[in-house]
């Protein structure tokens, strides 16, 4: 069900943009669970990517997390604890690896310099890499098999790209990025796509009955549903223990629906 608020804001929102996250650290520094860095082989690329696994007696279902703008950082790499506490594997690819000084990446690059070269990765070499993140994971002695795709901003609408390319996933879910405009980009989505957006955030809600419309007339599911007292960024802004009341709401009503979603897979 679609609940549409009247934006107030024509732009994407980077106020509290990611540029202190220093809160987002003692989760990862005191998780009970295994976290590793890996490296993720996309031919003859090696993806660097974080993973974390539940403690769970049974094999779990595995989650791709895709980054936002600002590339691959502490904050990301505490979402996929978090799904790790709620019982799923979960991995998060730095898509910028080799965009760095050196060939290194989001680290390296700091969040305003992930912003300056994003733009410039090759959507083939993004598609590749997630395909690779997939394998991996559907190869874990861990995994059940099945792979969801979430990914936020940016991200969120690299995660409804990629649900159109590769028919293999079980469930796609963007949080706030904008959505496809043309048919050509839906034609080959297999998997229920379920949206999370912000009601102050006009330049993304904008893509929305497009999207809804072709994905429609390929009978196929797309469930936007946009947390009115949320911005752009809700899902981080929302744990920044400075962040807004409106935003904390908005990332709590959002984060419940994502853990339903997930029990169904």
């Amino acid at each position: 069900m679609l609940r549409i608020a009247v934006p107030l804001l024509a732009a994407c929102t980077f106020i509290s943009s990611a540029s202190a996250q220093d809160w987002a650290k003692p989760r990862l520094e005191n998780s009970p669970r295994h976290l590793e860095w890996v490296k993720v082989k996309n031919g003859s690329r090696e993806v660097n990517s974080f993973i974390a696994f539940p403690e769970v007696k049974n094999k779990a279902t595995a989650v791709i997390v895709i980054h936002e703008i600002f590339g691959l950082t502490d904050w990301v790499r505490g979402v996929t604890d978090q799904l790790a506490a709620e019982g799923y594997i979960a991995i998060a690819p730095d898509l910028l690896t080799g965009m760095g000084p050196n060939g290194t990446g989001s680290k390296e690059l700091g969040q305003d310099g992930a912003r300056g070269v994003i733009g410039k990765l090759p959507p083939d070499q993004i598609t590749g890499d997630l395909n690779a993140c997939v394998e991996y994971c559907k190869n874990l002695p861990a995994c059940n098999g099945k792979v969801v795709v979430c990914g936020f901003c940016w991200g969120g609408g690299q995660t409804f790209r990629f649900a159109n390319n590769n028919a293999d996933i079980k469930m796609a879910c963007p949080f706030y990025g904008t959505g496809p405009t043309t048919a050509e980009n839906v034609s080959k989505i297999k998997a229920p796509v379920y949206g999370f957006y912000a009601g102050n955030d006009a330049r993304v809600n904008a893509t929305i009955p497009k999207s809804q419309e072709l994905m429609k007339q390929n009978n196929q599911t797309y469930e936007p549903v946009t947390y009115e007292s949320g911005g752009h960024g809700f899902m981080r802004a929302g744990e920044d223990p400075k962040g807004s009341e409106g935003n904390k709401k908005a990332r709590e009503e959002a984060w419940k629906r994502f853990k339903d979603l997930l029990k169904k897979v």
